[in-house]
């Protein structure tokens, strides 16, 4: 039986155990299965594929895509100036390391974009932003990062968005974890009043589908996009970079 499975924590309301279920069961696929390993802690990474010899490929998720790659053997699937990593290969026991999360964001940005927007927010400055960024440069879009922590003269802090950034930042991006099940009580704290129907408001979330911070941009008029598209789109690549010889 061949052994797939994605790594992150916590795990527990995990899309991508659902969807490979599915898919192998729909597919006919019997010689394979997805499971969840909920790991505390990114060193523990050897020892789980030590301990799964018939593992052959891993997602890798929140907050770990960033953290795997002194983990990984050959880094050569990954674009270069791109620091993080969410799709695994394994190979005699090496761990090759992909982005998937680029082809996933690109392809669910582009289906939603009316026109190429002025000037782009990134909200949060983790693995999943490191994966937006590249693609808003490929795609000539302008960005600004927004993190908690200003460690970066690039960098804005929440507290520093005001009407002007708002009004010229006609795409805002949310990268972290806010809003997301079971915490659906939360959202980036950003001005929402300052939002109108010129935006587009993209969740890499997607459980709740529609998460606090799309309901309060709709609320203002904005156009919405949750993560599902994105995560099924990297999930397939996933797939397709598993099965290649």
């Amino acid at each position: 039986m061949k052994l797939y499975g994605i790594i992150g924590y916590p795990l527990a309301h995990s899309f991508s155990k659902k969807y490979f279920t599915q898919k192998f069961d729909g597919q006919g696929i019997t010689d394979c299965r997805y499971d969840l390993f909920p790991i505390r802690a990114i060193n523990e990474l050897p020892g789980l594929i030590a301990d799964h010899p018939n593992l052959q490929g891993l997602n890798i998720t929140i907050p770990y895509k960033k953290l795997v790659l002194p983990y990984l053997s050959d880094a050569t699937g990954i674009p270069e100036g791109l620091n993080a990593c969410n799709c695994v290969k394994i190979i005699n026991g090496g761990r090759k390391g992909y982005n998937t999360d680029i082809i996933g964001f690109e392809r669910s940005l582009l289906s939603s974009l009316r026109e190429k927007p002025a000037h782009a927010l990134v909200l949060g400055n983790g693995g999943a932003a490191d994966a937006v960024r590249f693609v808003l440069q490929k795609l000539l879009i302008n960005y600004t990062t927004v993190s908690r922590a200003k460690n970066d003269p690039c960098i804005l802090t929440y507290g520093q968005l005001d009407k002007k950034i708002i009004e010229e930042c006609n795409l805002v991006i949310n990268t972290t974890p806010l809003g997301s099940f079971p915490a659906i009580n939360e959202c980036p704290d950003i001005p929402y009043q300052f939002l109108s129907s010129r935006h587009l408001l993209f969740d890499l979330n997607y459980n709740p589908a529609k998460t606090l911070f799309l309901s309060k941009g709709e609320q203002q008029g904005a156009e919405i996009q949750n993560g599902y598209e994105m995560l099924v789109q990297q999930a397939e690549e996933s797939w397709k970079i598993w099965q290649q010889n």
